[in-house]
């Protein structure tokens, strides 16, 4: 089911990998690292692709891992990814800065809903500036907190934290539009009857975003912005 975008928008859902930066090139060396530290075979360039943005647990459970050796992989990938894959493999994708500084000089509310752990989202959105731009600075991050050692809170959880946040800002619920690549954060929106607006330019598949039920899809930043606030 797609669910129309409203007629005003005054709060806005951010995604952040794929979405604000382009963490892919950190995460899959990261990855890569840490399936060989854990004791197992690197899968392929395009299943570790796949991996970007969805919360790795559910990522693990897709390729066949158990719960132990899932965690096993990412407490690995995570010692790799505090050091080498966080900051410096990762960038702001062009042209998002002045997306969000439009956003935010329109007077649209600009929160981050990320399956990324919530301490790993907070150092990025400081690195980079994004901080900034966001209602509350870092306190208008929101990601998955741990619920084992290796696995976090999924994509919902995350978006309905987010949500209560910008309604506690004074949204009506009506309001409330995400911004997102992956397929898995139209789902998650669409969960709490949030409309998602899908960006081209992150990790999803061709057709992905479209086919999960995306509001609508913008192919550049600048588009982005003009779609959240007309």
């Amino acid at each position: 089911m797609t669910l129309s975008l409203p007629r005003t928008i005054t709060h806005v859902l951010l995604d952040l990998d794929g979405t604000l930066t382009d963490s892919a090139p950190g995460i899959i060396a990261s990855l890569r690292a840490g399936f060989a530290d854990a004791g197992f075979a690197v899968p392929s360039a395009e299943v570790l692709r796949a991996f970007v943005g969805p919360p790795l647990g559910a990522s693990m459970t897709g390729i066949g891992f158990s719960r132990a050796d899932a965690e096993a992989v990412i407490t690995a990938y995570r010692r790799d990814f505090e050091v080498h894959g966080m900051i410096g493999g990762n960038s702001v994708f062009p042209g998002i800065p002045e997306a969000l500084a439009g956003l935010r000089d329109a007077g649209v509310t600009l929160l981050v809903a990320t399956a990324k752990p919530q301490p790993y989202a907070k150092q990025i959105a400081e690195h980079f500036g994004l901080a900034g731009y966001l209602t509350g600075g870092l306190d208008g991050v929101h990601g998955a907190a741990a619920e084992s050692a290796g696995l976090v809170q999924g994509k919902e959880v995350v978006v309905e934290r987010a949500l209560a946040h910008a309604v506690a800002l004074g949204a009506d619920a009506g309001q409330v539009v995400m911004v997102g690549d992956r397929e898995h954060d139209v789902h998650a929106a669409a969960h709490h009857g949030v409309a998602t607006v899908g960006v081209a330019w992150g990790y999803g598949a061709p057709g992905e975003l479209e086919t999960a039920g995306a509001a609508a899809v913008a192919a550049t930043p600048e588009e982005l912005r003009k779609l959240l606030t007309n």
